[in-house]
């Protein structure tokens, strides 16, 4: 039988990888100590003991862990896995028991959990009660600084450094962020002041080329600029037979010859730019080089002043199938470990993203003008169609939501029909150009709010949960929520038809299996529909929580004999009033329901509505919705069971508001 064996750099995962019948195998050739090394690694100190063999072993260990727990939960694995030696290089260098190391994102602290004694439960990584994907400071005293959100860890990390030196301390700081973090502008922000105040500050640029899908913008090209050291061996050589060739001037030749050397390595790299803010430029250095990153470290913890070390490391080191498709594994689902395929669900229906970028497709094959905006989410917010289809008409802007709100604005002045694909956490991050640069000035900036409600496993920091609460009270946006895929079809079709902003929220996940409608139509704004109808009680649903409350009218009625109306709301924002009015009065019990906080929410704004029309006094109604707190990771199931948002949920608070119990019937 024909196999292909692959093997790995020295550096690497320590595993072979074997083709036959297509399949791609996975054997052990790990060293014989590496295992109990790793066993023995139980605190950040331990790593500072270890020489570099040791590490090296340390290290596959780390890979072979993070492989087998991310294909079981799912999670960040490219972007962890490239940077497990960059993490021994830090342990070895500072101690986060007195030095504070700060990571971006977090999408790259796997291996750094692991190694600040988290190894014996990393296992629980993104499970309900388990550890968060990302850094957290109630999750460890080694986690510095809470982070989920990209581009935030140097402005953190300059603020620590300026409270060391009010209070008199010595200890290291250091900032690590990847290359596409530094597309956003705060991570510049954070640049300029620390260059300008001078202080001790260590900044790791982990530079894979890459942010989730391939980094954008001109900064990016910059970024990967390379030399090549064959030619700079040939450059040194012919200056060396120059000089020798010029008497009694030699000395001062050679003098001039090294700072040409720098001129050309500082113009040729990225150090000019980061030597522009004040900062001492150490790199580009090989990111797997162990012993080469922990000389660097050493030296870089004794300069004086801001220091940017530009490490080079490769997404999803160790890992064939993640080294072939790092966009795929940046975050990815369960998969089989053995060949790195997706674990399929049977009879799975699309996904919300996936419908609304082929929708869009379609659409923008009709108008010409419309054109769509990302903050590097292609794949993530479904536009990779839209770019396959229309590249001219397809703008990945890199980490920079503000700058896309804006740039959407400027298009919409122009006659185009901007489509801004953003998850709905990352929309907070552009709230006031939303406001002052779309809505103030009436512009057709259609927001499509991918992953709006609870996400599941990547938590409070991603969970969409704040959308409808920080939109509905903006003047002049649509803000809309679908009960289906064919009813985002029809959303999005609405918004591109209206003459002003629109928002439309949706969850993660897929779809519940909707027939799709290719010539799908506008709807009316403002007003909803009515999916069940009762006459005991009504339950006003939005979005998501649409079919939940269906199902649970069903059971009530099969169980206690209730008749319960249901009503798909559809628009946040025009409210459809005078529905729920109608509602309110031909029903004595009301309950609302959304995947949003209840704080400023859906239920706040018909609450609203119906106090200012004075119909509350003789109608008993009761608020569903996320509570005033930040919710947990966990899978969307058990979250929403959790939070009485499920059909199980549904039928609770209706007993409850009816005040029947479960085995009560009328």
């Amino acid at each position: 039988m024909n196999s292909n064996t692959i093997a790995f750099p020295r550096e690497s995962l320590g595993l072979q990888y074997q083709e036959e019948r297509g399949e791609v195998m996975v054997k052990n050739h790990m060293p014989q100590n590496g295992h109990a090394l790793f066993s023995a690694v139980n605190h950040p100190g331990d790593v500072a003991g270890l020489d570099f063999a040791q590490m090296e072993a340390v290290g596959q260990e780390v890979r072979r862990l993070i492989i087998s727990t991310v294909s079981a939960n799912g999670g960040h694995l490219a972007p962890s896995l490239g940077v497990v030696d960059l993490t021994l290089a830090l342990l070895k260098v500072f101690n986060p028991e007195k030095d504070r190391l700060v990571w971006d994102v977090g999408h790259q602290a796997y291996a750094y959990k692991i190694l600040t004694g988290r190894r014996e439960t990393f296992h629980t990584l993104r499970t309900l009660g388990g550890l968060s994907g990302f850094p957290r400071r109630d999750e460890s005293p080694f986690d510095h600084f809470g982070v989920g959100h990209s581009s935030t860890s140097l402005s953190a990390a300059l603020g620590m450094a300026i409270a060391r030196d009010l209070a008199g301390q010595d200890h290291s700081v250091v900032a690590v962020i990847g290359d596409g973090s530094m597309t956003a502008g705060l991570a510049y922000e954070g640049l300029n002041q620390a260059g300008d105040l001078g202080l001790n500050l260590t900044v790791v640029l982990n530079d894979n080329e890459m942010s989730i899908s391939k980094n954008v913008g001109a900064l990016s090209s910059f970024l990967s600029r390379k030399l090549s050291k064959r030619w700079i061996q040939r450059f040194k050589h012919q200056m060396e037979a120059w000089m020798r060739q010029v008497p009694r001037i030699g000395d001062d030749l050679a003098n001039y010859a090294r700072l040409s050397e720098s001129s050309l390595k500082t113009f040729f790299t990225p150090g000019m730019i980061f030597e522009a803010f004040k900062f001492n430029y150490i790199g580009p250095i090989n990111g797997h080089n162990l012993k080469e990153m922990v000389g660097v470290f050493e030296q870089a913890k004794e300069l004086k002043g801001p220091v940017l070390v530009h490490v080079l490391t490769t997404k999803g080191k160790g890992y064939a199938p993640a080294e072939k498709n790092p966009t795929f594994f940046h975050g990815v689902g369960c998969f089989v470990p053995e060949t790195g395929e997706a674990r399929k669900i049977p009879g799975c229906f699309p996904s919300y993203t996936d419908v609304f970028g082929r929708t869009l497709v379609n659409l923008a094959s009709k108008n010409e003008k419309i054109v769509a905006i990302t903050a590097a989410m292609p794949e993530g917010t479904g536009l990779n169609y839209f770019a396959e289809a229309y590249p001219d008409r397809f703008f990945d802007v890199g980490i920079c939501e503000q700058h896309a709100v804006t740039m959407a604005a400027g298009l919409a002045t122009q006659g185009y029909r901007p489509v801004v694909a953003v998850y709905s956490t990352f929309l907070q991050r552009s709230y006031d150009q939303v406001v002052h640069d779309v809505c103030l000035q009436n512009l057709p900036v259609t927001f499509c709010l991918d992953r709006a409600g609870l996400v599941g496993e990547d938590g409070a920091t991603h969970h969409g949960a704040f959308d409808v609460s920080y939109l509905r009270h903006i003047p002049r946006l649509v803000l809309m929520a679908p009960k289906d895929e064919a009813e985002l079809q029809s959303m999005l079709v609405t918004a591109l038809e209206h003459d002003g902003p629109a928002a439309i929220r949706y969850p993660r996940g897929v779809g519940v299996g909707a027939e799709f409608d290719e010539a799908a139509q506008a709807l009316p704004l403002g007003v909803g529909e009515v999916v069940r109808q009762g006459r005991d009680t009504v339950i006003i649903a939005l979005g998501s929580r649409v079919y939940p409350a269906f199902e649970a009218a069903k059971d009530l009625e099969r169980e206690q004999g209730l008749d319960v109306t249901v009503f798909n709301a559809r628009f946040v924002k025009p409210l459809p009033e005078k529905q729920l009015l109608e509602l309110a009065l031909a029903h004595k019990a009301m309950l609302i329901v959304e995947e949003n906080v209840a704080a400023g929410g859906f239920g706040s704004a018909v609450l609203e509505l119906f106090a200012r029309e004075g119909v509350l006094r003789d109608c008993r109604l009761k608020l569903l919705g996320l509570p005033d707190a930040f919710v947990e990771h966990g899978p969307q199931r058990l979250l929403r069971a959790k939070l009485g948002l499920d059909k199980s949920g549904i039928k609770s608070a209706v007993r409850e508001l009816l005040g029947l119990q479960a085995d009560q019937s009328r």
